[in-house]
């Protein structure tokens, strides 16, 4: 299983078009913003933190962190949720304010109290990681749960896989497959991965090769490598689909790209063996000294066997390509890092205008 969305997902909150669209009049428009948040009133307070968080060009507002942590704040303590959720957001990182994941929080906590499901979401995070607050498996859970029942799609796969590994609850994989699937349906492609390795394997699912495909091939079709070395072995094998080595070769292909080591391994032998692509053994010998170089442990003794059959001109001149290969960088890869921010916004009284 991957695990590729386990981790704190924050709303990014206000773009510059919204902002635009927010005070698309007058300058007027700008200062009569501050004389209402500088009046008290909390979602004018909210709306002037988005401004200085994001800066804004067309009024001239650089962006300051202190100033959006402040006015934050401002609107936080009297119960601006979304202010809340974004005065989280700094404290976690240190914007503007030194870092403080306790005081985060307190503020996330409020937020998810309100009913907000990133809130909901990123307190069951900092339940899960004790980041913050005392670790908590079952605090994880539970919020994570209510996130997940307004359709948050992290927190929905955090359960998948939670009731996959068993961490903190017990091991259920008919949970796990639910969980997955909801997440899966909404487009996340390692959910759908994850749902396919669970059809592929009977696992909390009845066994079925075909529906295995029908998941990673959605996945696949998003770039992630490991549905589409799956989906390969698949074609490969003859498994849910009928037996196809040039198709093998193709999904083989596209994760060996991307650096995923068992499909370069299959792709070398495919080419050694002159299935579903024309036999050669330079192709095969680069593809298997990525996939020794990646760590697939057959990868080595297999690599040797190829170059027997080569000159020692055509091993160095592959060698020279392999050294100066490097990995494609889909969409779906680079879009995993240790933390996501959603880049979205709401607003209590704009929420038809920018959503």
């Amino acid at each position: 299983m991957i695990r590729v969305l386990f981790i704190a997902v924050f709303l990014s909150l206000a773009d510059a078009p919204a902002q635009a669209q927010m005070f698309a009049g007058p300058p007027s428009a700008l200062e009569s913003l501050q004389e209402r948040a500088q009046a008290g009133d909390p979602d004018s307070q909210y709306s002037l933190g988005v401004f200085y968080d994001k800066g804004d060009v067309l009024y001239g507002v650089p962006q300051d962190y202190m100033l959006a942590a402040k006015w934050y704040r401002r609107a936080a303590t009297q119960g601006q949720q979304m202010a809340a959720l974004s005065l989280c957001r700094l404290l976690d990182q240190g914007l503007g304010v030194p870092q403080n994941y306790l005081e985060a929080s307190k503020w996330c906590r409020k937020s998810a109290e309100a009913g907000n499901a990133v809130a909901q979401f990123g307190l069951g995070t900092y339940f899960y990681e004790g980041r913050g607050v005392r670790r908590d498996y079952s605090q994880a859970v539970a919020w994570f749960k209510q996130a997940a029942a307004q359709g948050h799609y992290a927190a929905q796969y955090n359960l998948g896989d939670i009731y996959e590994q068993g961490r903190g609850v017990g091991q259920n994989f008919s949970e796990a497959a639910k969980w997955f699937r909801k997440a899966a349906e909404q487009g996340v492609a390692a959910a759908q991965y994850n749902l396919g390795v669970l059809y592929r394997d009977g696992r909390g699912v009845t066994q079925d090769y075909a529906f295995a495909v029908k998941w990673f091939r959605k996945a696949a079709a998003q770039g992630q490598p490991d549905a589409q070395c799956m989906l390969g072995v698949l074609y490969d094998q003859g498994q849910g689909v009928p037996q196809d080595y040039a198709a093998a070769a193709n999904w083989y292909g596209l994760s060996a790209e991307q650096g995923d080591a068992q499909a370069q391994f299959n792709l070398g032998l495919l080419f050694g063996e002159g299935h579903g692509v024309p036999r050669s053994y330079e192709e095969a010998y680069f593809w298997l000294i990525l996939a020794s170089t990646s760590g697939e442990k057959q990868a080595s003794s297999a690599r040797d066997k190829v170059a027997a059959s080569l000159t020692p001109k055509q091993i160095a001149e592959v060698q020279r390509r392999a050294h100066a290969w490097r990995p494609v960088r889909n969409q779906v890869t680079a879009s995993t890092p240790d933390v996501i921010f959603y880049d979205g916004y709401y607003h209590a009284n704009l929420a038809a205008q920018v959503n």
